[in-house]
């Protein structure tokens, strides 16, 4: 396994303050949340969702990975720089809408609550000129999260993506710093 120089040797980049943010903020964002967002998903679906969810560090370093690897493949001229990942707030289906899902080893009991989906994005100028960070995947030739037509049948072709991690709920919450 490769591993990250700047993680290991404790230089400024690794170990630098820019990506910190107060408790106290944290825990507001999260109150209001909870209090509005997640409230009002509640009482519309009659449902208690997921308020956190949980991916292991090795599962993201592998996404990351994944995603640096295939666009150098594409285009060996991508930077780190050009490179990002999109978080799309999502939500799984009904129980009895649970046969979409037959391909995806996502336990019942997470039915109709959020999860977050992420996939990659490309830097690239807009017709403007301006740069703009596009959903890509390099496993596909085109704008690769469109639907494509075979035989006037819309598919989905793959992508690279990464979904499931642990929701809280069902995940016991006692962990979590910032649980009510």
């Amino acid at each position: 396994m490769e591993t990250n120089p700047t993680f290991e040797s404790g230089s400024p980049e690794a170990v630098s303050g820019t990506n910190t943010i107060a408790s106290d903020l944290i825990q507001k964002l999260v109150d209001n949340y909870r209090n509005n967002q997640m409230q009002a998903v509640n009482k519309e679906l009659g449902i208690t969702d997921s308020h956190a969810i949980w991916f292991d560090l090795p599962k993201l370093k592998k996404f990351i990975a994944r995603i640096e690897n295939e666009a150098q493949k594409v285009n060996p001229g991508v930077s780190e720089e050009d490179l990002g990942i999109r978080f799309y707030y999502a939500a799984y289906p009904k129980a009895e809408d649970w046969a979409v899902m037959e391909n995806h080893p996502v336990e019942l009991e997470y039915a109709e609550r959020h999860t977050l989906v992420m996939i990659p994005t490309l830097k690239k100028a807009d017709e403007n000129g301006e740069m703009l960070n596009y959903d890509f995947s390099p496993l596909n030739a085109g704008p690769s999260l469109a639907m494509a037509s075979k035989n006037g049948e819309t598919i989905s072709p793959e992508t690279i993506a990464e979904n499931h991690g642990a929701l809280s709920p069902p995940e016991n919450p006692k962990v979590e710093q910032f649980s009510n």
